[in-house]
């Protein structure tokens, strides 16, 4: 069951905003303070992977199901970010989620990841 979808551009700004929503949508699911954060940090980190990529706009898309299920995508030029801070991303992500997938196609990257309930 999807729950919220959130389209917006891509920029440093938005993102306290986008945490508060990851948040709202965490307690939503009944997730304890713990893995509230768990799932706050893995949004903004992929939102950091999508904006170091080159991505201008971005959608978040949080479904329900035996799981919290996030996909991130973004839109932009496709240019490379830089690696260190995506090899600590990267890294981040697979410590905190499961099923965590990666794909560039062209301008488009999608992360999708999830959380047990």
């Amino acid at each position: 069951m999807k729950l919220m979808t959130l389209e917006f551009p891509l920029s440093r700004d938005i993102m306290t905003t986008v945490r508060l929503v990851t948040g709202g949508v965490c307690s939503l699911v009944g997730f304890d303070l713990e893995s509230a954060e768990d799932c706050k940090v893995c949004v903004t980190e992929s939102l950091l992977l999508l904006l170091h990529g080159g991505c201008k706009t971005a959608t978040i898309e949080f479904s329900k199901g035996t799981a919290l299920s996030v996909l991130i995508s973004g839109e932009g030029n496709g240019q490379d970010g830089e690696e260190m801070e995506e090899e600590i991303s990267v890294a981040l992500l697979r410590a905190l989620v499961s099923d965590l997938e990666m794909t560039r196609e062209g301008s488009l990257t999608r992360i999708s990841f999830g959380f047990g309930l």
